[in-house]
């Protein structure tokens, strides 16, 4: 099923000779520095005896294996024989792919960013035999230069360190430890100020408007990130105050930078999908990466806007992503790949790779591709003066140089849609339907073309985490677009999990899983065990997938999962989820996430699903656990809750009961069918949909006893709409179902 490209370059020919422990790791980031000449260890214990037995610090470097600065370290540093001889002498070398171990990642992240005021990847960490860090940082250029050390300078100095003030660099190690333990202790504060619903939505709204851009939408000016969390947001404040100018306004907020994003060089118009940000404000100049994470996501963000507008834009963009995630980012076992990279080469007889490579193109490119004269234009026009004119190709490239420093994309134009098939349409004199096929075909043909070029490297790890969140997107468009091979796909997804990512002896998910040979999936040496996320983001996906399918299998299996976290993660005095269970005693700090970044916080998430899994259940203790847990993070939610607007979602579940939509008819009946469509068909932010098929015996009639009771009306397909477990009185019609939705 998937064409996506390998999951790794094969090392140089000067490189071969090296070969370090990471050889017989499975991550994709980890073997791609398995010949550098640096003696890499994994993450674990074998690394920490090293440490401790020779009285070496540890230098641990983390990064991913689409990550662009990741490639230039390795390029520049750690392929260098003379940096891998200095760091073998005098350090313990570990590597950490940070998608495999967020835990450990995080930890050290926390300490950067305190230390440093910033962070990213690849992330430099200098640690204690004792695991305790001590100096840390990002990227670093191999040689001196622009008023800063260069990473061979820093090695030599730290070693130097190490050998003459080893006591003053433990002590200070033992503070800074002391200090993040102590920031970063989250628990339900007595004296706090009582969490009150509309102020904080109020707030929340008030603080993304004032870092909203109205031109071209999202919330700074750059580089401009998709942070589809705030559309959830939106969409469901929107929800509350339709009437209101503030509503009408985040509406207005989420659609236009939704639009602008899809009309960008953000999304690949000609690959499908999204790339993971744009460097500049006009959504045009993107880093090239695409991340499974960011089109599970948008796929509902799309989705919820078509939703709301039914403008079939929005439904076009969310078919788009999930054409590609099928195609590229999808094991032939029914798992979801991670990322694509953002460099690649751009010939097949190329050594060095560049960023975009396989996706930009010169102005001569599009001529010569797309040389056929329009008949029915009103001027002698080719298909090549359409498109460049559509997507704003120059014969310079289209690419500010502000945005290429390093000029990898010179004389290159990055697609971006300009005009409207309309205006396009008139420049030509052409009507507007023969543009949009003159378009596509020109989509089409480049997209032949560009299959010949040497693809992006594919990171092939599966995370249950990602998978969870791919699950939601194609569940949720499946049931709004009324398109069963989407939710057949989903279904597919959550078979995968089960079969590969969960340990029945145990109930236990597990982190990750690799592509083997040919149809295979492959498990590490020493499976890693999931984190609160992936508990999280599989649970959620569950729930939509029963909502989409109304198979009560994964509606089952979530439950048992929700427990198991609770299981796991439960912090009964902090009232909060952990991101792991403490059962790996080298993560020095179990950290509680509570704010959103490119996912949502696993915290947020597990809120709403306790909400929504109350309600199907019956549980009111879930319902209290959702309450709590909100309220330990009430300090940020009253001061920024633009931090946190996943949790902002909950609180919202919160205090507006959520409305159980039954459905009581046979699963496959076309009035049943016209009920469940007139459902999907209307965006309900405070909704779970449920289907009473008749079968007393089944999971969900002993969950729910109230099932039991409610009957066909006339012999037909009947709704109910209930709160509280209180039901309005029945309706068989569309029309009447909307009436009662929209109360």
């Amino acid at each position: 099923m998937a064409t996506g490209g390998s999951d790794g370059p094969p090392p140089s020919t000067s490189l071969k000779q090296h070969t370090n422990r990471l050889i017989h790791e499975k991550s994709p980031y980890l073997l791609q520095h398995a010949h550098n000449p640096v003696d890499w260890y994994p993450w674990g214990q074998e690394a920490f005896a090293k440490a401790k037995k020779e009285d070496k610090p540890i230098f641990l470097s983390v990064g991913y294996s689409t990550c662009h600065w990741c490639h230039v370290m390795e390029r520049e540093s750690f392929e260098n024989e003379e940096i891998g001889k200095i760091m073998n002498e005098n350090f313990v070398c570990i590597k950490v792919d940070r998608e495999e171990r967020p835990d450990v990642d995080k930890v050290y992240m926390t300490f950067v960013q305190a230390t440093s005021g910033g962070g990213g990847w690849p992330m430099s960490v200098w640690l204690t035999p004792d695991l305790k860090p001590f100096v840390g940082g990002t990227y670093f250029a191999p040689e001196d230069g622009f008023h800063r050390p260069g990473f061979k300078t820093v090695l030599k100095n730290l070693a130097e360190q190490w050998k003459r003030n080893r006591s003053g660099i433990t002590e200070r190690s033992n503070k800074i430890l002391t200090a993040l333990q102590r920031g970063l202790a989250v628990s339900a504060d007595k004296e706090a100020v009582p969490l009150l619903c509309p102020q904080v939505m109020e707030k929340c709204f008030q603080q993304l408007a004032h870092s909203y851009e109205d031109d071209y939408g999202g919330f700074r000016e750059s580089p401009k990130f998709p942070s589809p969390v705030n559309f959830n947001f939106l969409f469901r404040f929107w929800a509350l105050n339709k009437t209101s100018e503030k509503g009408v306004r985040a509406l207005e907020m989420a659609q236009h930078t939704l639009k602008m994003m899809a009309l960008g060089g953000i999304h690949d118009h000609v690959g499908q999908g999204f790339h993971r940000y744009s460097t500049d404000g006009r959504w045009h100049v993107p880093h090239f990466e695409k991340m499974l994470y960011d089109q599970g996501q948008l796929a509902v963000s799309y989705t919820e806007a078509y939703q709301i507008s039914g403008d079939t834009f929005f439904a076009d963009v969310a078919r788009d992503i999930l054409l590609y995630v099928s195609r590229d980012l999808s094991d032939k076992s029914g798992g979801f790949y991670s990322a694509e990279d953002a460099d690649s080469h751009p010939t097949a007889k190329s050594i060095e790779k560049r960023e975009g490579a396989f996706c930009v193109w010169t102005e001569q490119e599009i001529r010569e591709l797309l040389p056929d004269p329009i008949s029915d234009a009103t001027q002698n026009v080719t298909m090549a003066d359409v498109f460049a004119h559509h997507y704003d190709v120059k014969e310079g490239g289209n690419v500010d140089p502000a945005q290429d420093p390093h000029g990898e994309l010179e004389d290159k134009n990055v697609l971006i849609v300009r005009y409207s098939p309309e205006l396009t349409a008139s420049k030509f004199g052409l009507e507007e339907e023969r543009v949009k096929d003159i378009l596509s075909t020109c989509r089409n043909r480049l997209y032949e073309v560009r299959k010949q070029r040497p693809r992006p490297h594919l990171d092939s790890k599966m995370l249950a985490s990602w998978n969870g969140l791919m699950i939601s997107g194609f569940a949720r468009a499946g049931g709004v677009l009324g398109e069963k091979t989407y939710i057949r796909r989903a279904t597919q997804a959550a078979t995968f999990l089960r079969e590969h990512m969960f340990d029945s002896s145990n109930g236990r998910l597990l982190r990750s899983c690799y592509r083997g040979d040919e149809s295979s999936v492959e498990q590490a040496a020493t499976p890693i065990s999931g984190f609160l996320d992936d508990y999280a983001f599989v649970i959620r996906g569950l729930i939509d997938l029963y909502e989409a399918s109304f198979d009560e299998q994964w509606l089952e299996w979530a439950l048992k999962l929700q427990q198991k976290q609770d299981d796991l993660f439960w912090d009964a005095k902090g009232f909060a989820y952990f991101t792991d269970d403490a059962r790996d005693s080298s993560v020095l700090i179990r950290l509680k996430e509570d704010q959103d970044g490119a996912e949502p916080s696993g915290n947020a998430v597990a809120a709403s699903n306790l909400v929504r899994l109350a309600n199907f259940t019956n549980r009111p203790d879930w319902a209290d656990r959702s309450m709590q847990l909100v309220a330990a993070f009430e300090k940020l939610l009253n001061s920024v809750p633009m931090a946190l607007p996943e949790m902002v979602i909950a609180l919202m579940a919160q205090h507006h009961p959520l409305k159980q939509v039954v459905i009581r008819g046979e699963p496959e009946a076309p009035d049943t069918q016209g009920l469940i469509q007139c459902v999907n068909t209307h965006f309900v932010h405070n909704k779970i949909l449920l289907l009473a098929d008749g079968n007393c015996e089944s999971f969900l009639y002993q969950s729910l006893p109230f099932l039991s009771t409610l009957e066909l009306k006339d012999g037909k397909a009947t709704a109910y709409v209930c709160q509280n477990f209180t039901c309005s009185l029945p309706v068989t019609s569309a029309g009447e179902l909307q009436t009662l939705l929209m109360k």
